[in-house]
């Protein structure tokens, strides 16, 4: 047994993670206003007011107020134009219920404010009146005591169901405001990947893509490389595995700010995914560990207040037959118990011979209001898939002609019986808590099961003959166990002119990878143009005559603490400081030679950025910051390796349309990559950490309603990826599989109004440029254009869909690993989908 051991990084974590929560023992954190004297003041001067409302053209604008007396009190109902939404925060003062709505401006066509008494016998007053430059106050006041709100789920207007306490105390506990609506259309503000927090994105110094849910439904996204293709900078590599910046971030996937499994074989399933969010370049500040090339972050959907029932079925092409199910409402009268199930099934088949596959997935999801500052939400997951080990083709006979002819795309050239099969436990909770109006907690836990079976035998390279195909065979087996516990701390103070937004955090992680892996030897070749298949007995007895040729168990743990602050300086400047420690360590047991290895090591990954925004509705930004990924590992010398380390550099701008319905960002970066394991010069059986490699790049991405009706996404990114430091004769090489240019841009029209009302057209293109198919830059692989096209027609509760892709039936390749094994994309394909919300 061999022990190396870096650094007290444990004694370390115990006093910053100390540190970080001494704030909360702080009385003064918890003090609430008990007056409405010591809310803010509100300006009532005419001349005031219209400056303001000059200065905030770009704010939501109120534009009328309604009251409509109810059985259990009164529905306040604030209009807005179409398809803008209104935040709004709550705050009990005596007898006053103070609605506050940022982001928000009154525009009344006949005053300045409006005011309504006695509207009904237990509310005294109503008024709704501006609180600044860019907030509305809403004041209920009671007869007797503060009444109680929520709001009612609405695609347009901000409704607000009041009533009296003595009704909530005899009918149902009445909660505390809560917005329950989910995001509409293309132009997403805030996000949550950036910071941890629910920011507007154009608060934080980082470029941040959102591909909200109807981008997806309209597209009919299938899979995460179906709805990343709209994002710049973003590209595809073996296995459909996204590659942002340069780097791969497979294992830099997301649910719901906690990481997913780092396996290449477990695949994002969609059902249940409400949004997709991606921040580019490092977040170890937030993370830990990963590449520095960027983070996908996939927000999940969430039990509802109203019940919605929809059921949609889906079939194409190949075979492909999909159906889904989303039930979500409340169990209990008093909607203090909320659930939401989705429900996905998938029988598909591909333009590839023997390639089909099959998956099941369920996710069930509770929530629990446990008084008015607390809420426990429940969420487990299963799936069960097997799909294809799928297999590509050599060069020779696609990207390169072969002197015997063209190979098919459609030729297979595993067998039939090569399959990855996976089952997937998920379960969790999430408990919220608010202190006061300003400090909240966050406490977060997540368990998670995965056990794959993988047996397959694919091409290696093509023999000197241009039809002989050397093929090489894996049988893999792998049962994962992570178990994730995050805790966070959220304060908003204020010292002198600066507004702070605090997080505070820990994070605890234990990952258990039990694994066995053979590499069988005498593989049977295959014929590239006439292929003889093994049948499924010879297949399974030709695996079953070797033993493993690894069999390990490895345990990683983890620990980090993290500290975030954004000061707002005025309304302006904001500056985002942020750092993390992590402390990890490694045991790996090789059960074959009854041996084993510990490490243990640390990284510290700091966070400044900077915002200059010269109006609201357009920020300039800078930032660096850093990632790493620990290597458990030693050199020849026995010297134990240090972290890979990444560092970027970003600047850009960030725009909104006045109205909140349109959204861009232009951002030029730098990110080097050092520390990488590179082959020892001395002796190739070992590495060195001297690799280094950098990609430059600039990048825009818009999103939203152009017109009415008119919803665009659309992206373009310029890649520089190179490598700058190697031993092996790749210096100055290309990375593989990453574009010099590459573009998006997808448009959707619904009709309005008139008899084809809910009509819509829509039409994609999705360019790739040329780009390396091997590291060592002797292939290749040809740029392409690919053509997407929709048409549906939605009414009432129900809709119709169809989707096209590849509509002029391009050849081209989405990817190749080295010469042999380049992957074409599919043919021509049609969709159709029928679906019922009821």
């Amino acid at each position: 047994m061999r022990n190396v051991r870096v650094g007290n990084w444990k004694a370390i974590a115990f006093w910053v993670g100390l540190a970080a929560v001494m704030p909360l023992w702080s009385e003064p954190v918890f003090a609430q206003v008990k007056t409405i004297e010591e809310l803010p003041p509100v300006s009532f001067s005419a001349k005031e007011l219209l400056a303001q409302e000059r200065e905030n053209s770009s704010l939501t604008q109120v534009t009328g107020v309604k009251l409509n007396p109810t059985e259990r009190g009164l529905q306040i109902v604030l209009v807005t134009p179409s398809g803008q939404k209104l935040q709004p925060s709550i705050s009990p003062v005596e007898n006053n219920l103070a609605i506050d709505i940022p982001n928000a401006v009154l525009a009344l066509p006949d005053r300045q404010e409006f005011t309504a008494t006695n509207p009904t016998a237990e509310i005294a007053q109503v008024t709704v009146k501006p609180l600044n430059a860019s907030s509305i106050r809403v004041t209920i006041t009671g007869s007797k005591q503060a009444p109680n709100a929520e709001v009612v789920p609405s695609e347009q207007d901000l409704v607000l169901n009041v009533t009296s306490q003595a009704t909530a105390q005899t009918e149902e506990p009445e909660l505390e405001i809560v917005v329950t609506g989910e995001q509409e259309g293309y132009a997403v503000t805030n996000s949550s990947v950036g910071t941890r927090t629910d920011t507007p994105l154009r608060d934080i110094p980082q470029s941040i893509q959102v591909i909200p849910q109807q981008v997806l439904e309209d597209q009919g996204a299938n899979d995460l490389d179906d709805a990343l293709r709209n994002v710049s900078g973003v590209s595809t590599s073996q296995y459909e595995l996204p590659n942002i910046r340069g780097f791969y971030s497979g294992r830099s996937i997301l649910s719901d700010g906690i990481r997913r499994l780092n396996s290449a074989r477990y695949d994002v399933n969609l059902g249940n995914v409400e949004q997709i969010e991606v921040l580019k370049g490092p977040s170890s500040v937030l993370y830990g560990s990963g590449e520095p090339g960027g983070t996908i972050n996939l927000t999940t959907k969430q039990p509802q207040s109203n019940p919605n029932y929809e059921i949609e079925g889906t079939i194409g092409k190949f075979n492909y037959y999909q159906g889904n199910l989303d039930l979500t409402g409340p169990l209990n009268d008093n909607k203090t118990i909320l659930y939401r199930l989705n429900i996905a099934y998938e029988d598909a088949g591909s333009f590839i011979d023997f390639v089909d596959s099959q998956e099941f997935a369920i996710f069930p999801v509770l929530s629990f209001q446990l008084g008015e500052k607390t809420k426990l939400t429940l969420e487990g997951s299963y799936e069960d898939r097997s799909i294809p080990d799928i297999e590509g083709l050599p060069t020779v006979g696609t990207i390169f002609p072969n002197p015997l002819g063209e190979v098919f795309d459609s030729r297979f050239l595993g067998e039939p019986d090569n399959n990855v099969e996976y089952t997937a436990v998920n379960v969790g909770y999430l408990l919220d808590h608010k202190f006061s109006e300003n400090w909240s907690l966050r406490n977060r836990f997540r368990a998670f099961f995965f056990d794959l079976e993988q047996r397959g035998i694919g091409p290696l390279e093509l023999a000197e003959d241009n039809r002989t195909v050397i093929r090489s065979a894996r049988d893999n087996k792998e049962y994962t166990q992570t178990y994730t516990l995050q805790t966070d701390v959220l304060g908003k103070f204020q010292t002198g002119i600066i507004q702070h937004d605090l997080l505070l955090g820990l994070e605890l992680q234990r990952n258990i990878e039990d694994s066995s892996l053979k590499f069988p030897p005498d593989v049977p070749s295959i014929d590239l143009f006439e292929p003889e298949y093994l049948s499924s007995s010879n297949f399974d007895d030709y695996f079953d005559r070797f033993e493993p040729d690894t069999d390990e168990l490895i345990t990683s743990d983890t620990i980090g603490v993290y500290a975030q602050d954004l000061l707002s300086i005025g309304d302006r400047v904001k500056i985002l400081l942020g750092g993390r420690f992590d402390g990890f360590s490694n045991k790996s047991e090789d059960n074959l030679a009854d041996t084993s290895e510990t490490f243990e090591d640390s990284a510290f990954s700091p966070r400044v950025g900077l915002v200059y925004q010269p109006i609201e509705s357009v920020s300039l930004y800078g930032s660096w910051t850093s990632s790493f990924v620990p290597e458990f590992d030693t050199d020849r010398e026995g010297n134990p390796f240090v972290p890979v380390t990444g560092d970027q550099f970003e600047v850009g701008v960030k725009a909104e349309s006045l109205d909140g319905k349109f959204r861009a960002t232009l951002a030029a970066y730098q990110i080097t990559r050092q520390n990488a394991l590179i082959t020892d010069p001395v002796d190739p059986d070992f590495s060195i950490q001297t690799g280094e490699s950098r990609v430059r790049g600039i990048e825009f991405d818009l999103s939203g309603e152009l017109l009415p009706g008119l919803n665009v996404i659309a992206s373009y990114a310029h890649t520089d990826a190179k490598i700058t430091e190697d031993t092996t004769g790749l210096e100055g090489n290309e990375f593989e599989g990453i574009p010099r240019h590459s573009g998006s841009l997808w448009a959707v029209y619904e009709i309005q109004q008139g008899g084809l009302q809910g009509l819509g057209l829509g039409a994609g293109v999705f360019v790739v440029g040329d780009r390396q198919g091997d590291s060592e830059n002797t292939i290749e692989v040809p740029s392409y254009g690919r053509t997407d096209a929709l048409l549906y027609y939605r009414r009432d509760n129900w809709q119709v869909q169809l989707n096209f892709e590849n509509l002029f039936n391009v050849d081209y390749f989405v990817s190749a690993s080295g010469r042999a094994n380049v992957y074409p994309g599919a043919p021509f394909t049609v969709r159709g989908k029928v679906a019922v919300e009821f």
